[in-house]
């Protein structure tokens, strides 16, 4: 396990907490969800090997703070922070990125905006559901989560939410409400949930209802898809999360890859992710 070196970054509105660990050309990994860069350490320490590897909180999580808590967020300024961070560690040469996703719709939209700054990037599961034929549903679901969140509180929210993500054909199952099994947490362990579940009013009121409603721009994504990697977990399928990248993957008319797992899959099979995704970028 490498212990990385710490940094922080100054940018538009935020103080950017980042860790960069390795050596080699840069890899920078762009969390999802409300884990920050800690839900990366895993893959990240194996990734080190072949490549400078940098994570990060994003703005709002974790270490990385807002000038202004109260301050909507928006794709753009959270993909220009991702660029701001590849200008300082590597301003001669692009880099390769992977996002997984809200970072995958990060990653997405640095893409896009800034091509000559990115190599390669890999998405995994960018909820971009705004390029979905039933797109109209799904903004419906989220004014659901968010007028929840705002009269019944946080975990309803999520309970809306996360029933809202299901599999398809399983109508009525709520995965915030199954049984979970008592799991007695190492300290660093258990202090990374207490983070992420500090993480949670934030995401799902200023995250969610921004990133899920954003589009991207398919006819740009379409001209730089030979830089493109779209990815899903094998064991998403039929979920919310990996219709997008599959629809895109077939509009794009590129491969769809499947790593281990499911939406988690990056934290639940770090070794076996990682290995796979070291194959992604340098095909």
């Amino acid at each position: 396990m490498t212990d990385p070196t710490i940094g922080n970054l100054r940018v538009n509105g935020a103080t950017l907490r980042f860790e960069v660990r390795g050596q080699g050309p840069l890899l920078l990994l762009i969390p999802g969800g409300t884990g920050g860069a800690a839900s990366l350490d895993g893959m990240a320490d194996d990734l080190a090997a072949e490549y400078t590897v940098a994570t990060y909180d994003p703005r709002g999580m974790s270490g990385s703070t807002l000038d202004d808590p109260d301050a909507e967020q928006s794709v753009a300024e959270h993909a220009d922070d991702a660029l701001r961070i590849l200008e300082l560690l590597s301003p001669e040469e692009p880099a390769r990125v992977f996002g997984s996703s809200s970072g995958g719709i990060t990653a997405l939209h640095l893409l896009t905006a800034r091509p000559e700054r990115v190599e390669r990037v890999v998405a995994h599961e960018p909820p971009v559901v705004e390029v979905l034929p039933d797109a109209a549903e799904h903004r419906a679901l989220i004014a659901r989560v968010q007028e929840t969140f705002r009269g019944q509180g946080l975990m309803p929210a999520m309970a809306e939410f996360a029933a809202g993500l299901q599999k398809s054909g399983e109508p009525g199952r709520d995965k915030a409400s199954d049984p979970k099994p008592e799991i007695s947490l190492p300290p660093q362990a258990a202090a990374r949930a207490e983070q992420t579940m500090a993480n949670l009013p934030y995401f799902v009121g200023r995250i969610v209802p921004s990133f899920m409603s954003y589009a991207p721009d398919i006819d740009r994504l379409e001209a730089l898809s030979s830089r493109l990697v779209l990815a899903c977990g094998q064991d998403s399928r039929g979920e919310l999360p990996y219709r997008p990248a599959a629809f895109l993957a077939e509009r794009l008319n590129t491969e769809l890859l499947h790593f281990p797992g499911g939406h988690t899959g990056l934290t639940t099979h770090p070794a076996e992710f990682a290995e796979l995704l070291r194959k992604a970028l340098r095909a």
